[in-house]
């Protein structure tokens, strides 16, 4: 009788983010197109001019300020602690960033702060939602609730090789039971936005470094 209202409790308390939160696209040639060395860039470098749409929703761009320094802290960190890739120093982009005059969203302006700092490609994101919980990560009232965008530009050709597009309001297992295996990487907890948007990063960016960053061959 206690394993039941045990397990019926863990049903009804426990949290977690399920399955289809994350969409991707790439290029066919991606692999091919030799990028090691990538540059971040800051809050605001929109690429609204290229002709494309976010994976998944029709749901119109509209990055915010706070959220979007957090997102690219985020990013930074996480890409600098992956091997076999280089990443360019965030100081040094935002530096030569900064020199640069032209509309934030002009792609030739995000190729000419690559060849700048040497990269190969930058790497744009986009906030389209962060949404903080209201509670702790006991208990929380109104989960957490994030949304992001990310565009990998190849340098030389100019071109989005590849997008990856996080959306995910945290849902109760009770409202999910198929995310039951999340519990065991994150424990019974609600996660801050800010959680929420790291795990979504490293979900997405592990994807990208899979694909361009594998361990050479012994």
């Amino acid at each position: 009788m206690k394993r039941a209202i045990f397990l019926i409790s863990l049903v009804l308390a426990s949290c977690s983010f399920g399955s289809g939160n994350l969409q991707s696209r790439r290029v066919t040639d991606l692999e091919s197109r030799h990028i090691h060395r990538i540059a971040v860039m800051p809050p605001n470098e929109e690429t609204e001019p290229l002709p494309r749409t976010i994976p998944g929703t029709s749901e119109p761009r509209n990055p915010e300020r706070d959220a979007g320094e957090t997102l690219t802290r985020i990013i930074y960190s996480v890409m600098a602690a992956m091997p076999n890739w280089q990443i360019v120093s965030d100081n040094e982009v935002r530096e030569i960033s900064q020199g640069i005059a032209a509309a934030p969203g002009d792609p030739a302006r995000l190729r000419q702060i690559g060849e700048m700092v040497y990269a190969d490609a930058v790497l744009v994101s986009h906030v389209r939602r962060y949404r903080e919980r209201v509670g702790d990560e006991w208990g929380a009232k109104t989960p957490a609730s994030v949304g992001f965008v990310l565009d990998l530009i190849d340098v030389r050709r100019g071109d989005t090789v590849w997008s990856a597009s996080f959306d995910e309001t945290q849902k109760s297992l009770s409202e999910n039971i198929f995310a039951l295996g999340d519990i065991t990487q994150r424990g019974v907890r609600w996660l801050s936005a800010d959680q929420l948007a790291q795990e979504g990063v490293k979900k997405a960016l592990a994807q990208l470094h899979d694909m361009i960053a594998r361990a050479p061959a012994s």
